[in-house]
């Protein structure tokens, strides 16, 4: 049977967000846009990411409220977490959204094609779908295949008691117990989750610190708050063998001699990047060592209508970052010069509480030889943090010391998702910790920590003790 032959202007490869924003943005330039997905719209973040972790933290957090009634006056009688209707309830968030997407690509008339996608030549696209094969006759290309996650050869993925992230969502029996490998922003919010459903939580953690991509002064908070939880995190430490196997959980060496039991183990050491079986290195697509697409900030690729956007070039691995990148090689694409500015991208991390930061830290302004000043606040002293029952954590702000500009921001408290933003457009449009500070703030409000952190850079905090001379 003859393969089917299409043609289009522009093709894009992987429906995350990366591919699905590239192929809305295209459309609204101009006609011939098609999408190839072999797997579901939404790609990781949608379906086994973003998404699916923050509904079930959100049924984590509504079952910690409900467990600390007492505290805000209200009797109830003790919670019965059920992990499958939770699940149940995440599906149909995903399918919401995921038919969501599929009504914003019609409305744009983006075709989707179903299948997997490879490159014949760098303006022939083949498609294997389950009704045969299509050939894409194109003028450029988007590549947004993303990435999955890492696998490392000391475990035996085919174990049920083995687990990635994408099979930690798909739990329908709480475990009594679990061990964690890896304690970054994946590990940190899963160990929220099952904490709170009531697993006992074992994190192993190679780097000193957990969260070592973090802010120190973060990471050291969020290591006492999750211990005072009871979660067990073992850092300078590695799973060296794996002693046993079986139906109901694993026995694992680590590095310091010791043996661990636990009914699962999930590995979340990183994401592997989706280059392979693409065809890009036939037609002269530059790799990089970890497989990483390389392109430069118009996000082309060395082979001249080419583009590739999201993780799998390796660079933030976020999924507002992809879209922003689908969005400028879109744009290029169709004709519009664009080019990516990555100095201003808010990273958070919904653990409890949140973690959300943007541009430098102290220790990386220190790196840069930027002399700073450092502004805190801490929610124990914000009215609203206390009426809600959540006075822990802080504001950091990161201060230029010459022009007053700020740089950076790290925030760990309710909602510090939220509150972000106000210093990510702060440091977009070079706004001073003066400015932040003389900007009326509502009362009562949790962004009053931002003011009175920027208060706190000039020493005139009114709700914090000025600082030790």
């Amino acid at each position: 049977m003859a393969a089917e032959t299409k043609k289009a202007k522009l093709v894009v490869i992987g429906a995350g967000p990366g591919g699905y924003v590239a192929a809305i943005r295209a459309a609204q330039l101009g006609d011939g846009v098609m999408l190839v997905e072999k797997n579901l719209l939404g790609g990781t973040c949608l379906n086994w990411g973003c998404i699916p972790t923050k509904a079930l933290l959100a049924c984590a957090e509504a079952l910690e409220t409900i467990k600390e009634a007492h505290e805000y006056g209200i009797k109830v009688t003790e919670p019965v977490p059920d992990l499958k209707a939770m699940v149940e309830r995440k599906e149909k968030i995903s399918a919401q959204l995921r038919n969501g997407i599929a009504q914003l690509l019609k409305a744009n008339k983006v075709e989707v094609v179903k299948g997997a996608a490879s490159l014949a030549s760098p303006n022939l696209v083949k498609v294997q779908g389950e009704e045969g094969e299509t050939e894409i006759e194109t003028e450029k290309v988007i590549v947004a295949t993303g990435s999955e996650p890492a696998r490392l050869p000391t475990f035996d993925f085919d174990q049920p008691a083995i687990l990635t992230s994408t099979e930690g969502l798909e739990l329908t029996e709480i475990p009594k117990s679990m061990i964690i490998v890896g304690s970054g922003v994946v590990g940190s919010e899963f160990a929220t989750i099952y904490n709170a459903l009531g697993t006992k939580v074992t994190m192993v953690e190679l780097m000193p610190r957990i969260l070592p991509t973090e802010d120190e002064r973060v990471a050291q908070q969020m290591k006492r708050i999750l211990n005072k939880k009871g979660i067990e995190i073992l850092t300078e430490t590695t799973i060296e063998e794996m002693v046993e196997y079986r139906p109901d959980g694993v026995k694992a060496r680590l590095s310091n001699g010791e043996i661990l039991e636990a009914e699962k183990l999930l590995v979340s050491i990183g994401r592997s990047l989706n280059s392979k079986g693409l065809g890009l290195e036939e037609i002269g697509v530059e790799l990089g060592q970890r497989g990483e697409i390389v392109v430069n900030r118009r996000m082309e690729t060395s082979v001249p209508g080419i583009y590739a956007v999201g993780d799998v070039v390796g660079g933030i691995l976020l999924a507002h970052v992809s879209s922003f990148e689908g969005i400028c090689a879109a744009e290029n694409a169709m004709g519009i010069q664009s080019e990516m500015n990555y100095d201003v991208v808010p990273a958070c991390i919904f653990t409890e509480p949140e973690i959300a930061s943007v541009g430098l830290t102290p220790a990386k302004a220190e790196e840069k030889g930027i002399e700073t000043r450092i502004g805190r606040f801490m929610f124990g002293g914000l009215g609203k943090a206390l009426a809600m029952g959540k006075g822990q954590g802080f504001v950091q702000l990161v201060v230029d010391a010459a022009s007053d500009k700020v740089i950076g921001c790290q925030i760990m408290s309710a909602h510090a998702s939220d509150l972000i933003h106000e210093i990510a457009l702060a440091i977009q449009v070079g706004v001073t910790a003066d400015q932040i500070g003389k900007t009326v703030h509502a009362h009562p409000s949790l962004a009053e920590a931002v003011m009175e952190a920027a208060e706190a850079a000039h020493d005139r905090a009114i709700h914090a003790a000025p600082a030790r001379k």
